[in-house]
């Protein structure tokens, strides 16, 4: 099946027939001179027409497809502005995906069937996007129910940027004794025997957590590529047609750049790229920077696979820790150093991105940067912005703008957010991060999930967090004052991540000269009542006019990937996100979501006026319908 039939639409002669039409669609195009369309056409990857059927009629040749969007909305395709999509491609068809499962029974169950089913050296691995407060049960396995569960395969599940448990057999696999040392910034939890427990704990570095899972089994040879590419797919299948990949740690340059750099040569990526490089070795990080200087330059490349800068750490001692079940790490001074990788880099033309969670951390970084500006050094010409910043002032905020930063923000919140709010308030917590005080200023500020160790790869899962403020647990962390709108939570997934990686104008909004990305969705999510937007999937997504996901009536379009392999993968078995159908918001549930946000919010008000950011007494209430 090449196309859906259509009505109306007669094939007309022509040398410059479009590639692809969609029409009967609700377009939201994302540009201001025409915000609203019905139809679109693509031609040689690039949008051509936007406009209705009598606009797009000329453009349908023999060989033109014609999609039928039966009513549906249609958006630009998402651009996860931060997310570690080649490390997470690498190792998909290996994990237990946890993202969307509703309960820890579910969970277990999913694990035991995997258990029976993986073969003998290899591992059960639950790594990211979930958190215990999604489940119904709101706690994580206890080693005993994973013993219980897996007696003699190694299971290691990772929760958050705080814990992993294990069962008895990966300790065995692992090499952890009594006799094995805590390392830096992280325990082994031991039991009265001395002998390890099973569980891992980040204090506050995740660094034992990622060093452990380290020691697993990885893909090997066109594995790694059946394996990336039914990533891309899962991605495609949320309607993302963009990602600019953070790098991180464990992801070395270039061994594994090497299958989206395959992929991109033979024209099966069905995700634009941009990647950033991080130094790994720690003492090593100048060296590295210099050597990759030498080999590359920022935007080399094309649209599909390219060079954005380095980041998103320069120097680990600069980097802080993202665990809120833990205090704020102090550190020691690591400005020398910090400010050579900012000098070498400014120099040489490259921009860079740079993880800080902590206002305080954020303010050392602006004082090296302000210096370097002073002599005229920085930013030249080159981009450059912080990511994450949970705790950032509106001090530093200024700095930035003043200094043409930019920020990209993740929902790390979203499954981080009851801990955050124990540890330092629900004030605090109504400002991590200040969305609204960024835009304010004028900074772009793009969107993403920092999938995939901790959130989940689905970007309906963050811009329910952006628009609602509410965790997966259901808990309001931001207020409305801290809150966007849904054209601005869809412009941050869209418009500005293309301008982090220099590509505003190319993607992120629906026009002529544009590439043709595009999503046409499950439901509409202008109008889609909020608790719903995290349940939005795309039925059909287009990335430069290639089909690469249909599903529903459009099943079959999209181009066929290869089995997943191995056999025993847990994506063969169960998929990747586990969606769970939305409900729509009942008149009860309403009145009792209101409740909460009116409680969370006199919390949020006491909590400021006790550190004197409010007046101490709640504003009267006065209408003047019963005034004298």
């Amino acid at each position: 099946m090449s196309t859906m039939p259509v009505g109306g639409l007669v094939p007309r002669a022509t040398d410059n027939a479009a590639d692809l039409v969609v029409r009967n669609a609700k377009i939201h195009t994302g540009d201001p001179v025409r915000p609203q369309a019905e139809a679109i056409a693509v031609r040689d990857g690039v949008i051509t027409v936007v406009g209705d059927d009598n606009d797009v009629a000329p453009q349908v040749g023999p060989a033109t497809k014609v999609v039928d969007a039966l009513g549906r909305r249609l958006i630009p395709g998402l651009n996860d502005a931060h997310l570690h999509v080649i490390r997470g491609g690498l190792n998909y068809v290996l994990e237990l995906r946890w993202d969307g499962v509703p309960t820890l029974r579910q969970g277990l169950a999913m694990l035991r069937e995997q258990a029976a089913r993986t073969p003998k050296g290899q591992w059960v691995r639950v790594v990211g996007g979930w958190s215990a407060e999604q489940f119904a049960e709101r706690r994580l396995p206890t080693v005993a129910e994973l013993n219980a569960a897996a007696p003699d395969t190694p299971v290691f599940v990772l929760h958050l940027y705080q814990a992993a448990v294990l069962n008895r057999a990966a300790l065995k696999a692992a090499g952890f004794t009594r006799d094995t040392p805590d390392p830096r910034g992280g325990q082994i939890v031991r039991g009265r025997d001395g002998e390890p427990t099973g569980m891992l704990l980040a204090a506050p570095s995740a660094l034992i957590l990622y060093s452990t899972l380290a020691k697993a089994p990885v893909l090997e040879g066109e594995d790694k590529k059946t394996s990336t590419r039914h990533f891309l797919r899962e991605l495609n299948r949320f309607g993302l047609t963009s990602a600019i990949d953070a790098a991180g740690g464990f992801q070395n340059f270039p061994d594994n750049y090497s299958t989206v750099v395959e992929l991109a040569k033979t024209g099966q990526l069905s995700l634009r790229i941009a990647y950033h490089l991080f130094p790994q070795t720690a003492g090593q990080e100048i060296d590295d920077l210099t050597r990759w200087i030498e080999m590359a330059r920022p935007e080399d490349g094309d649209e599909w696979l390219r060079l954005n800068g380095a980041g998103e750490n320069l120097t680990w001692a600069a980097a802080d820790f993202e665990n809120f079940a833990q205090p704020r790490p102090e550190h020691a001074d690591y400005e020398a150093e910090f400010e050579k990788a900012v000098r070498l880099l400014m120099e040489n033309g490259w921009g860079f991105r740079l993880h800080a969670t902590y206002d305080e951390t954020i303010r050392r970084d602006l004082a090296v940067f302000e210096k370097l500006a002073a002599e005229g050094l920085f930013p030249a010409g080159n981009r450059w912005l912080f990511d994450h910043a949970e705790t950032v002032s509106v001090d530093s905020l200024d700095r930035i703008a003043a200094l043409g930063g930019a920020m990209s923000v993740q929902n790390r919140l979203s499954f981080q957010g009851e801990a955050f709010v124990r540890r330092y308030g629900p004030g605090a917590a109504a400002d991590a991060p200040p969305i609204r005080a960024m835009l304010e200023r004028g900074l772009t500020v793009g969107a993403g999930t920092d999938a995939t160790r901790v959130s989940t790869y689905n970007p309906w899962v963050a811009l329910h967090w952006l628009v609602t403020g509410r965790t997966v647990g259901d808990l309001v962390v931001r207020p409305p004052h801290n809150r966007v709108d849904r054209r601005t939570a869809l412009a941050m997934f869209t418009e500005a991540g293309a301008a982090l990686s220099g590509e505003e104008g190319l993607k992120g909004i629906l026009r002529p000269g544009c590439f043709g990305d595009l999503a046409v969705l499950s439901e509409d999510y202008f109008t889609v009542p909020e608790p719903d937007i995290a349940h939005i999937e795309s039925l059909l997504t287009v990335v430069g006019g290639r089909i690469v996901y249909a599903t529903a009536e459009y099943e079959g379009l999209d181009e066929e990937l290869p089995p997943v392999s191995p056999e025993w993968s847990p994506v063969a078995h169960f998929g990747g996100y586990q969606a769970t159908p939305g409900t729509g918001l009942s008149g009860a549930r309403q009145a009792e979501l209101l409740g909460q946000a009116v409680a969370e919010s006199e919390q949020q008000r006491q909590w400021r006026a006790r550190r004197g950011l409010t007046p101490e007494s709640a504003s009267s209430f006065f209408d003047p319908c019963f005034s004298l």
